[in-house]
Protein backbone atom coordinates (compact mmCIF):
# COMPACT_ATOMS: atom_id res chain seq x y z
CA UNK A 1 0.00 0.00 0.00
CA UNK A 2 1.39 3.47 -0.77
CA UNK A 3 2.42 5.93 1.59
CA UNK A 4 1.16 9.34 1.24
CA UNK A 5 3.44 11.82 2.73
CA UNK A 6 0.93 13.69 5.48
CA UNK A 7 1.68 17.91 5.68
CA UNK A 8 1.23 19.30 9.43
CA UNK A 9 -1.25 21.94 8.07
CA UNK A 10 -2.65 24.28 10.00
CA UNK A 11 -5.80 24.96 7.53
CA UNK A 12 -7.57 28.37 7.16
CA UNK A 13 -10.99 26.69 7.79
CA UNK A 14 -12.67 25.92 10.95
CA UNK A 15 -13.67 22.87 9.47
CA UNK A 16 -11.81 19.56 9.60
CA UNK A 17 -11.82 16.94 7.02
CA UNK A 18 -11.79 13.32 8.47
CA UNK A 19 -9.86 10.28 7.15
CA UNK A 20 -6.91 9.17 5.36
CA UNK A 21 -6.40 7.41 2.00
CA UNK A 22 -4.33 3.73 2.13
CA UNK A 23 -1.11 4.00 3.16
CA UNK A 24 1.76 1.98 1.19
CA UNK A 25 5.84 2.16 0.93
CA UNK A 26 7.39 3.66 3.73
CA UNK A 27 9.37 6.76 2.87
CA UNK A 28 12.86 6.30 3.77
CA UNK A 29 12.71 9.87 5.85
CA UNK A 30 16.00 12.28 6.58
CA UNK A 31 19.15 10.08 6.73
CA UNK A 32 21.03 13.54 6.33
CA UNK A 33 23.53 14.69 8.29
CA UNK A 34 21.63 17.76 10.16
CA UNK A 35 17.52 16.36 11.69
CA UNK A 36 15.87 19.17 13.59
CA UNK A 37 12.64 18.82 15.58
CA UNK A 38 11.23 22.02 16.86
CA UNK A 39 11.20 25.89 14.98
CA UNK A 40 14.17 27.10 16.36
CA UNK A 41 13.00 30.67 18.47
CA UNK A 42 12.95 34.06 16.59
CA UNK A 43 16.59 35.91 17.54
CA UNK A 44 15.68 39.38 18.60
CA UNK A 45 16.93 42.16 15.96
CA UNK A 46 20.48 42.99 15.93
CA UNK A 47 22.03 45.90 13.98
CA UNK A 48 23.09 45.66 10.58
CA UNK A 49 27.08 44.62 10.59
CA UNK A 50 29.32 46.77 9.07
CA UNK A 51 32.51 45.91 7.28
CA UNK A 52 33.31 42.11 6.25
CA UNK A 53 33.16 40.49 2.68
CA UNK A 54 30.37 38.94 0.62
CA UNK A 55 27.08 40.22 1.05
CA UNK A 56 25.94 42.90 3.31
CA UNK A 57 22.43 42.55 5.39
CA UNK A 58 19.58 45.15 4.25
CA UNK A 59 19.01 47.96 7.09
CA UNK A 60 15.21 47.13 7.37
CA UNK A 61 12.27 44.83 6.02
CA UNK A 62 10.04 46.31 3.61
CA UNK A 63 6.92 47.36 3.73
CA UNK A 64 3.83 44.88 2.24
CA UNK A 65 -0.02 45.76 1.98
CA UNK A 66 -1.11 43.19 4.52
CA UNK A 67 -2.60 43.63 7.83
CA UNK A 68 0.19 42.29 9.42
CA UNK A 69 3.77 43.80 8.41
CA UNK A 70 6.70 41.37 7.92
CA UNK A 71 8.48 41.14 11.39
CA UNK A 72 12.19 41.56 11.74
CA UNK A 73 13.89 38.70 13.03
CA UNK A 74 17.62 40.34 13.01
CA UNK A 75 20.64 39.43 10.96
CA UNK A 76 21.96 36.08 10.15
CA UNK A 77 25.60 35.43 8.24
CA UNK A 78 26.95 32.68 6.42
CA UNK A 79 29.54 31.83 3.95
CA UNK A 80 28.09 34.45 1.37
CA UNK A 81 27.77 37.42 4.08
CA UNK A 82 24.75 38.35 6.24
CA UNK A 83 21.21 38.94 5.58
CA UNK A 84 18.50 40.51 7.18
CA UNK A 85 15.47 38.04 7.93
CA UNK A 86 12.18 39.28 7.67
CA UNK A 87 9.36 36.81 8.74
CA UNK A 88 6.08 36.89 6.58
CA UNK A 89 2.88 36.78 8.40
CA UNK A 90 0.92 33.62 9.22
CA UNK A 91 -1.35 34.18 6.97
CA UNK A 92 -0.68 36.93 3.45
CA UNK A 93 -4.30 38.31 3.63
CA UNK A 94 -3.62 40.84 0.34
CA UNK A 95 -2.14 40.76 -2.73
CA UNK A 96 1.07 41.33 -1.87
CA UNK A 97 5.06 41.50 -3.96
CA UNK A 98 7.95 40.40 -1.95
CA UNK A 99 11.15 42.78 -3.88
CA UNK A 100 14.08 41.68 -4.33
CA UNK A 101 16.56 43.38 -1.83
CA UNK A 102 20.26 42.77 -1.26
CA UNK A 103 20.84 41.05 1.82
CA UNK A 104 17.65 40.01 2.92
CA UNK A 105 15.47 36.60 3.17
CA UNK A 106 12.10 36.07 3.64
CA UNK A 107 11.09 33.54 6.18
CA UNK A 108 8.45 31.04 6.54
CA UNK A 109 8.40 30.59 10.39
CA UNK A 110 6.27 27.99 10.65
CA UNK A 111 3.43 27.69 8.21
CA UNK A 112 2.16 30.36 5.94
CA UNK A 113 -0.76 30.72 4.18
CA UNK A 114 -1.44 32.75 0.90
CA UNK A 115 -5.23 33.63 1.16
CA UNK A 116 -8.28 31.50 2.81
CA UNK A 117 -10.36 28.76 0.96
CA UNK A 118 -13.97 29.71 0.11
CA UNK A 119 -15.19 25.91 -0.09
CA UNK A 120 -15.77 22.84 -2.75
CA UNK A 121 -17.62 25.37 -5.44
CA UNK A 122 -15.46 28.37 -6.19
CA UNK A 123 -18.21 31.26 -5.90
CA UNK A 124 -18.97 33.67 -8.20
CA UNK A 125 -17.37 37.08 -6.52
CA UNK A 126 -14.36 37.13 -4.43
CA UNK A 127 -14.30 38.34 -0.98
CA UNK A 128 -11.72 40.23 0.14
CA UNK A 129 -10.20 40.58 4.09
CA UNK A 130 -12.11 43.28 5.70
CA UNK A 131 -9.30 46.08 7.17
CA UNK A 132 -10.38 44.95 10.48
CA UNK A 133 -10.03 40.57 9.50
CA UNK A 134 -6.58 39.25 10.53
CA UNK A 135 -5.92 35.43 9.42
CA UNK A 136 -8.87 33.00 8.13
CA UNK A 137 -12.09 33.83 10.21
CA UNK A 138 -15.15 31.71 10.09
CA UNK A 139 -16.62 35.22 8.13
CA UNK A 140 -14.00 34.16 5.32
CA UNK A 141 -14.93 30.52 4.93
CA UNK A 142 -18.14 31.16 2.08
CA UNK A 143 -15.79 33.09 -0.35
CA UNK A 144 -12.51 32.62 -1.95
CA UNK A 145 -10.21 35.67 -0.51
CA UNK A 146 -8.37 35.84 -4.20
CA UNK A 147 -5.20 37.16 -2.90
CA UNK A 148 -2.24 36.44 -5.13
CA UNK A 149 1.68 35.90 -3.61
CA UNK A 150 4.02 37.23 -6.02
CA UNK A 151 7.49 36.84 -5.50
CA UNK A 152 10.29 39.07 -7.71
CA UNK A 153 13.49 37.44 -9.53
CA UNK A 154 16.32 36.56 -7.44
CA UNK A 155 14.45 36.25 -3.89
CA UNK A 156 15.85 34.09 -1.11
CA UNK A 157 12.99 32.61 1.04
CA UNK A 158 13.77 30.38 3.70
CA UNK A 159 11.78 27.95 5.89
CA UNK A 160 12.92 27.98 9.73
CA UNK A 161 13.60 24.60 11.24
CA UNK A 162 10.92 22.04 11.33
CA UNK A 163 7.43 22.09 9.77
CA UNK A 164 7.58 25.75 7.95
CA UNK A 165 6.06 25.62 4.76
CA UNK A 166 4.21 27.92 1.89
CA UNK A 167 0.59 26.76 1.61
CA UNK A 168 -0.77 28.02 -1.58
CA UNK A 169 -4.99 27.54 -0.34
CA UNK A 170 -8.13 27.16 -3.16
CA UNK A 171 -9.17 30.27 -3.92
CA UNK A 172 -5.66 32.20 -4.22
CA UNK A 173 -2.44 32.07 -6.72
CA UNK A 174 1.55 32.08 -6.55
CA UNK A 175 3.23 34.58 -9.05
CA UNK A 176 6.72 32.64 -8.35
CA UNK A 177 8.80 33.65 -11.31
CA UNK A 178 12.39 33.90 -11.43
CA UNK A 179 14.76 33.99 -14.53
CA UNK A 180 17.20 31.80 -16.00
CA UNK A 181 19.65 34.25 -14.46
CA UNK A 182 17.45 35.49 -10.92
CA UNK A 183 16.05 32.17 -9.30
CA UNK A 184 14.29 32.18 -6.77
CA UNK A 185 15.51 30.39 -4.19
CA UNK A 186 13.20 28.17 -1.77
CA UNK A 187 15.53 26.77 0.87
CA UNK A 188 16.61 26.36 4.36
CA UNK A 189 17.99 28.74 7.46
CA UNK A 190 20.61 26.04 7.72
CA UNK A 191 21.65 27.03 3.82
CA UNK A 192 21.92 30.77 4.85
CA UNK A 193 24.50 30.47 7.78
CA UNK A 194 26.23 27.49 6.40
CA UNK A 195 25.65 24.14 8.32
CA UNK A 196 24.69 21.24 5.61
CA UNK A 197 26.61 19.77 2.75
CA UNK A 198 25.57 17.36 0.79
CA UNK A 199 23.65 14.98 2.78
CA UNK A 200 21.54 17.33 4.53
CA UNK A 201 17.62 17.30 3.98
CA UNK A 202 14.85 17.49 5.40
CA UNK A 203 15.15 20.81 7.17
CA UNK A 204 11.91 22.67 6.38
CA UNK A 205 8.85 21.85 4.36
CA UNK A 206 7.70 22.76 1.13
CA UNK A 207 5.80 24.41 -1.21
CA UNK A 208 1.88 22.98 -1.81
CA UNK A 209 -0.62 24.45 -4.19
CA UNK A 210 -4.14 23.46 -3.58
CA UNK A 211 -7.16 23.79 -6.41
CA UNK A 212 -10.24 22.58 -7.14
CA UNK A 213 -9.52 19.58 -10.35
CA UNK A 214 -10.72 16.31 -10.26
CA UNK A 215 -9.32 14.13 -7.80
CA UNK A 216 -9.86 10.44 -6.60
CA UNK A 217 -9.59 9.04 -3.06
CA UNK A 218 -12.12 10.83 -1.53
CA UNK A 219 -12.26 12.17 2.50
CA UNK A 220 -15.91 13.48 1.67
CA UNK A 221 -18.14 12.99 -1.01
CA UNK A 222 -17.76 10.62 -3.86
CA UNK A 223 -16.28 10.48 -7.51
CA UNK A 224 -19.18 9.19 -9.06
CA UNK A 225 -21.35 12.11 -7.52
CA UNK A 226 -19.19 14.59 -8.38
CA UNK A 227 -18.45 16.33 -5.14
CA UNK A 228 -15.09 14.24 -4.49
CA UNK A 229 -12.75 16.22 -1.94
CA UNK A 230 -9.71 15.16 0.02
CA UNK A 231 -7.47 16.81 3.05
CA UNK A 232 -3.93 16.71 3.07
CA UNK A 233 -3.29 13.84 4.74
CA UNK A 234 -1.37 13.80 8.04
CA UNK A 235 -3.07 16.87 9.48
CA UNK A 236 -4.25 17.65 12.29
CA UNK A 237 -6.76 20.78 10.89
CA UNK A 238 -6.27 19.80 7.30
CA UNK A 239 -5.85 21.99 4.37
CA UNK A 240 -8.57 20.90 1.77
CA UNK A 241 -8.26 20.43 -2.33
CA UNK A 242 -10.48 18.99 -4.75
CA UNK A 243 -13.52 20.35 -7.13
CA UNK A 244 -14.50 20.00 -10.81
CA UNK A 245 -12.53 22.71 -12.28
CA UNK A 246 -10.24 20.74 -14.58
CA UNK A 247 -8.49 24.07 -15.90
CA UNK A 248 -7.97 25.47 -12.39
CA UNK A 249 -5.35 27.83 -12.06
CA UNK A 250 -3.10 28.24 -9.25
CA UNK A 251 -1.17 30.34 -10.56
CA UNK A 252 2.64 30.06 -12.50
CA UNK A 253 6.15 28.73 -11.08
CA UNK A 254 9.69 29.56 -13.17
CA UNK A 255 12.79 29.16 -12.35
CA UNK A 256 12.52 27.95 -9.25
CA UNK A 257 14.75 25.89 -6.81
CA UNK A 258 13.71 24.07 -3.34
CA UNK A 259 16.27 22.95 -1.28
CA UNK A 260 16.70 20.89 1.71
CA UNK A 261 12.54 20.45 2.17
CA UNK A 262 10.50 17.75 3.44
CA UNK A 263 10.38 17.79 6.99
CA UNK A 264 9.51 14.85 9.05
CA UNK A 265 5.98 15.71 11.15
CA UNK A 266 5.21 12.55 12.74
CA UNK A 267 6.33 8.85 11.89
CA UNK A 268 6.70 8.75 7.93
CA UNK A 269 4.95 12.05 7.30
CA UNK A 270 6.48 14.30 5.66
CA UNK A 271 6.68 17.11 2.68
CA UNK A 272 8.12 17.27 -0.61
CA UNK A 273 9.80 20.30 -2.18
CA UNK A 274 6.88 20.86 -4.53
CA UNK A 275 3.34 19.33 -3.73
CA UNK A 276 0.41 19.95 -6.10
CA UNK A 277 -3.24 18.60 -4.78
CA UNK A 278 -5.88 19.56 -7.64
CA UNK A 279 -4.44 21.67 -9.79
CA UNK A 280 -5.51 22.28 -12.91
CA UNK A 281 -4.35 22.82 -16.56
CA UNK A 282 -4.29 26.79 -16.10
CA UNK A 283 -1.70 26.45 -13.50
CA UNK A 284 1.81 27.43 -14.98
CA UNK A 285 4.99 25.24 -13.89
CA UNK A 286 8.64 25.27 -15.67
CA UNK A 287 12.05 25.92 -15.07
CA UNK A 288 11.77 23.88 -11.20
CA UNK A 289 14.72 22.55 -9.68
CA UNK A 290 14.13 20.13 -6.38
CA UNK A 291 17.22 18.97 -4.61
CA UNK A 292 17.51 17.14 -1.49
CA UNK A 293 14.01 16.59 -0.40
CA UNK A 294 14.04 14.24 2.48
CA UNK A 295 10.73 12.82 0.77
CA UNK A 296 9.59 13.32 -3.04
CA UNK A 297 10.96 15.55 -5.28
CA UNK A 298 7.59 16.31 -6.53
CA UNK A 299 3.99 14.46 -5.76
CA UNK A 300 1.07 15.45 -7.78
CA UNK A 301 -2.14 14.38 -5.89
CA UNK A 302 -4.83 14.07 -8.33
CA UNK A 303 -5.51 17.31 -10.90
CA UNK A 304 -4.67 18.44 -14.49
CA UNK A 305 -0.85 18.89 -14.26
CA UNK A 306 1.18 20.27 -17.90
CA UNK A 307 5.15 20.72 -17.20
CA UNK A 308 7.73 21.24 -18.48
CA UNK A 309 11.70 21.44 -17.80
CA UNK A 310 11.90 19.63 -13.85
CA UNK A 311 14.78 18.82 -12.44
CA UNK A 312 15.21 16.47 -9.16
CA UNK A 313 18.40 15.52 -7.92
CA UNK A 314 18.96 13.98 -4.79
CA UNK A 315 15.35 13.00 -3.66
CA UNK A 316 15.78 10.90 -0.58
CA UNK A 317 12.19 8.54 -2.07
CA UNK A 318 10.82 9.08 -5.62
CA UNK A 319 12.07 11.83 -7.43
CA UNK A 320 8.50 11.80 -9.10
CA UNK A 321 5.81 10.69 -7.75
CA UNK A 322 1.67 10.87 -9.30
CA UNK A 323 -1.16 9.46 -7.80
CA UNK A 324 -4.84 10.04 -6.84
CA UNK A 325 -6.45 10.39 -10.06
CA UNK A 326 -3.68 12.49 -11.61
CA UNK A 327 -3.72 13.18 -14.91
CA UNK A 328 -0.44 14.99 -15.93
CA UNK A 329 2.20 15.72 -18.67
CA UNK A 330 5.43 16.63 -18.29
CA UNK A 331 8.69 16.98 -20.68
CA UNK A 332 12.29 17.63 -20.77
CA UNK A 333 12.90 15.65 -16.91
CA UNK A 334 15.92 15.67 -15.66
CA UNK A 335 15.83 12.93 -12.29
CA UNK A 336 18.93 11.72 -10.73
CA UNK A 337 19.61 10.98 -7.40
CA UNK A 338 22.48 10.49 -4.87
CA UNK A 339 24.48 7.31 -5.11
CA UNK A 340 23.17 4.77 -2.67
CA UNK A 341 20.22 6.89 -1.64
CA UNK A 342 16.58 7.48 -2.34
CA UNK A 343 13.98 5.09 -3.87
CA UNK A 344 12.45 4.89 -7.30
CA UNK A 345 12.69 7.40 -10.09
CA UNK A 346 8.84 6.89 -10.53
CA UNK A 347 6.12 5.88 -8.48
CA UNK A 348 3.28 6.51 -10.49
CA UNK A 349 -0.07 4.80 -9.39
CA UNK A 350 -4.06 4.87 -8.23
CA UNK A 351 -3.41 4.72 -4.56
CA UNK A 352 -5.19 1.76 -4.22
CA UNK A 353 -8.79 2.99 -5.10
CA UNK A 354 -8.53 1.04 -8.46
CA UNK A 355 -12.48 1.73 -9.66
CA UNK A 356 -11.89 5.32 -8.87
CA UNK A 357 -12.11 7.67 -12.04
CA UNK A 358 -9.60 9.32 -13.71
CA UNK A 359 -7.15 6.94 -13.43
CA UNK A 360 -4.02 8.20 -12.92
CA UNK A 361 -2.58 8.99 -16.27
CA UNK A 362 1.24 9.81 -16.68
CA UNK A 363 3.06 10.89 -20.02
CA UNK A 364 6.70 12.02 -20.24
CA UNK A 365 8.80 13.00 -22.66
CA UNK A 366 12.21 13.43 -23.13
CA UNK A 367 13.42 12.04 -19.41
CA UNK A 368 17.05 10.80 -18.64
CA UNK A 369 16.42 9.67 -15.11
CA UNK A 370 19.22 8.15 -13.32
CA UNK A 371 20.27 5.69 -10.79
CA UNK A 372 23.75 4.85 -10.45
CA UNK A 373 23.57 3.08 -6.80
CA UNK A 374 20.65 1.15 -5.58
CA UNK A 375 19.79 2.04 -2.05
CA UNK A 376 18.48 -0.52 0.67
CA UNK A 377 15.32 1.46 0.25
CA UNK A 378 15.03 1.11 -3.42
CA UNK A 379 15.63 -2.60 -2.68
CA UNK A 380 13.00 -3.45 -0.05
CA UNK A 381 10.37 -0.66 -1.75
CA UNK A 382 10.07 0.59 -5.52
CA UNK A 383 12.86 -2.58 -6.16
CA UNK A 384 12.63 -1.36 -9.87
CA UNK A 385 14.26 2.20 -10.57
CA UNK A 386 10.34 2.69 -12.24
CA UNK A 387 7.02 1.43 -10.43
CA UNK A 388 4.16 1.46 -12.12
CA UNK A 389 0.87 0.38 -10.52
CA UNK A 390 -2.47 0.51 -9.11
CA UNK A 391 -4.29 0.77 -11.90
CA UNK A 392 -2.76 3.84 -13.37
CA UNK A 393 -2.10 4.19 -16.80
CA UNK A 394 1.85 5.53 -18.31
CA UNK A 395 2.91 6.99 -21.49
CA UNK A 396 6.76 6.71 -21.87
CA UNK A 397 8.45 8.76 -24.75
CA UNK A 398 11.77 9.43 -26.03
CA UNK A 399 13.30 8.33 -22.68
CA UNK A 400 16.68 7.61 -20.98
CA UNK A 401 16.54 5.30 -17.80
CA UNK A 402 20.18 4.62 -17.08
CA UNK A 403 19.88 2.15 -13.91
CA UNK A 404 23.29 -0.30 -14.44
CA UNK A 405 22.96 -1.87 -10.75
CA UNK A 406 18.91 -2.30 -10.27
CA UNK A 407 16.33 -3.95 -12.19
CA UNK A 408 14.63 -0.74 -14.56
CA UNK A 409 10.82 -1.24 -14.24
CA UNK A 410 8.25 -2.79 -12.42
CA UNK A 411 4.61 -3.35 -12.98
CA UNK A 412 2.14 -4.34 -10.13
CA UNK A 413 -1.04 -5.15 -11.94
CA UNK A 414 -4.12 -5.45 -9.79
CA UNK A 415 -7.91 -5.83 -10.88
CA UNK A 416 -9.72 -6.31 -14.31
CA UNK A 417 -7.69 -3.59 -15.45
CA UNK A 418 -4.40 -3.48 -14.16
CA UNK A 419 -1.33 -0.47 -15.06
CA UNK A 420 -0.93 -0.16 -18.35
CA UNK A 421 2.60 0.69 -20.10
CA UNK A 422 3.17 1.99 -23.71
CA UNK A 423 6.66 3.05 -24.45
CA UNK A 424 8.04 4.23 -27.28
CA UNK A 425 11.63 5.31 -28.24
CA UNK A 426 12.66 4.61 -24.83
CA UNK A 427 16.33 3.13 -23.91
CA UNK A 428 17.10 1.18 -20.93
CA UNK A 429 20.77 0.73 -19.00
CA UNK A 430 19.80 -2.13 -16.47
CA UNK A 431 21.40 -4.59 -14.29
CA UNK A 432 23.27 -7.50 -16.26
CA UNK A 433 21.01 -10.11 -14.28
CA UNK A 434 17.55 -8.47 -14.73
CA UNK A 435 15.72 -5.99 -16.16
CA UNK A 436 11.94 -5.84 -15.28
CA UNK A 437 10.40 -6.83 -12.22
CA UNK A 438 6.46 -8.21 -11.99
CA UNK A 439 4.20 -8.32 -9.35
CA UNK A 440 0.86 -8.60 -8.96
CA UNK A 441 -1.21 -9.81 -11.74
CA UNK A 442 2.43 -9.62 -13.80
CA UNK A 443 5.32 -11.85 -14.49
CA UNK A 444 8.40 -10.50 -15.07
CA UNK A 445 8.36 -12.03 -18.84
CA UNK A 446 5.23 -10.00 -19.25
CA UNK A 447 6.42 -7.04 -18.34
CA UNK A 448 9.57 -7.16 -20.86
CA UNK A 449 7.14 -8.38 -23.66
CA UNK A 450 4.93 -5.20 -22.92
CA UNK A 451 8.19 -3.11 -23.04
CA UNK A 452 9.51 -4.61 -26.27
CA UNK A 453 6.07 -4.46 -27.95
CA UNK A 454 6.05 -0.69 -27.98
CA UNK A 455 7.79 1.53 -30.44
CA UNK A 456 11.57 1.72 -30.87
CA UNK A 457 12.68 0.56 -27.22
CA UNK A 458 16.13 -0.98 -26.58
CA UNK A 459 16.55 -2.84 -23.07
CA UNK A 460 20.25 -3.24 -23.58
CA UNK A 461 21.29 -0.20 -24.06
CA UNK A 462 24.78 1.02 -23.92
CA UNK A 463 24.83 4.57 -22.43
CA UNK A 464 27.68 7.06 -23.85
CA UNK A 465 25.88 10.15 -21.64
CA UNK A 466 28.69 13.01 -21.05
CA UNK A 467 28.72 14.85 -17.98
CA UNK A 468 26.13 12.46 -16.42
CA UNK A 469 23.17 13.22 -18.59
CA UNK A 470 23.90 15.31 -21.58
CA UNK A 471 23.37 12.92 -24.70
CA UNK A 472 26.33 11.43 -26.15
CA UNK A 473 26.84 9.32 -29.16
CA UNK A 474 24.99 6.46 -28.78
CA UNK A 475 21.90 8.21 -27.85
CA UNK A 476 22.18 10.84 -30.87
CA UNK A 477 22.01 8.58 -32.86
CA UNK A 478 18.99 6.49 -31.95
CA UNK A 479 16.00 7.06 -33.72
CA UNK A 480 13.07 9.38 -31.57
CA UNK A 481 9.26 9.25 -31.84
CA UNK A 482 7.21 12.81 -31.73
CA UNK A 483 5.70 13.59 -28.28
CA UNK A 484 3.16 15.73 -30.70
CA UNK A 485 1.63 12.28 -31.20
CA UNK A 486 0.90 11.85 -27.43
CA UNK A 487 -0.62 15.58 -25.87
CA UNK A 488 -0.74 18.80 -27.39
CA UNK A 489 0.95 20.21 -25.00
CA UNK A 490 4.54 18.31 -25.88
CA UNK A 491 6.95 19.63 -27.85
CA UNK A 492 7.94 17.82 -31.17
CA UNK A 493 11.76 16.99 -30.92
CA UNK A 494 13.84 14.62 -32.55
CA UNK A 495 15.72 12.99 -30.14
CA UNK A 496 15.72 11.16 -27.20
CA UNK A 497 16.44 12.24 -23.31
CA UNK A 498 15.99 15.76 -21.58
CA UNK A 499 19.53 17.43 -23.36
CA UNK A 500 20.20 16.75 -26.70
CA UNK A 501 23.90 17.43 -26.82
CA UNK A 502 26.38 20.02 -25.79
CA UNK A 503 24.70 22.77 -27.18
CA UNK A 504 21.82 22.30 -25.16
CA UNK A 505 21.69 24.46 -21.83
CA UNK A 506 17.90 24.91 -20.81
CA UNK A 507 19.23 23.69 -17.75
CA UNK A 508 22.03 26.54 -17.11
CA UNK A 509 22.20 29.16 -15.07
CA UNK A 510 18.77 28.82 -13.07
CA UNK A 511 20.38 25.47 -10.85
CA UNK A 512 22.91 24.80 -8.45
CA UNK A 513 25.52 22.02 -8.32
CA UNK A 514 26.15 19.26 -6.42
CA UNK A 515 28.23 16.01 -6.42
CA UNK A 516 24.87 14.83 -7.51
CA UNK A 517 24.48 16.66 -10.18
CA UNK A 518 27.04 19.60 -12.05
CA UNK A 519 25.11 21.63 -14.68
CA UNK A 520 28.05 24.17 -14.95
CA UNK A 521 29.97 27.47 -14.75
CA UNK A 522 27.90 30.21 -14.53
CA UNK A 523 25.20 28.72 -12.62
CA UNK A 524 23.86 29.82 -9.12
CA UNK A 525 26.75 28.00 -7.51
CA UNK A 526 27.21 24.88 -5.36
CA UNK A 527 24.00 24.10 -3.56
CA UNK A 528 25.39 23.92 -0.21
CA UNK A 529 26.02 28.36 -0.72
CA UNK A 530 23.88 30.93 -1.84
CA UNK A 531 23.56 33.10 -4.61
CA UNK A 532 25.31 36.77 -4.64
CA UNK A 533 23.69 38.72 -7.06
Amino acid sequence: MKNIHGLLLVGCSALALAGCGPSDLASPGTSGDVIVNNPAPTPAPTPTPTGGTGVVAASACPSIATSTQLADAGVISGPTGSYRVCNLPSVIDRSITLPKVAGLVYQMNGRVDVGCDGGFTAPTTAAPFATSTVGCSTANLTSDTNVTLTIEPGVIMVGAPGASWLAVNRGNRISAVGTATQPIVFTSRDNVIGQVNENSQGQWGGVVLMGRAPITDCATGSTTSGNCERQTEGAQNPARFGGNDSGYNAGRMSYVQIRYSGFILSGNSELQALTTEGIGSGTTLDHIMSYNSSDDGMEAFGGTVNMKHYIAVGADDDSLDVDVGAQMNLQYALLIQRDGKGDGLFEIDSNGNETDTPRTKLAVANFTAIQRQVSSNTESNAQASALFRGNSDITLVNGILFSPNNECIRLHGTGATPVTLNAMSVVLTCSSDRKFIGTGSYTPAQVESIFSGGTNNNAGFTSTLMNGFVNGANEAAFRATDPKTVSAFFDTTSYIGAVRDASDTWFAGWTCNSAAADFGTGNSGACTSLPTT
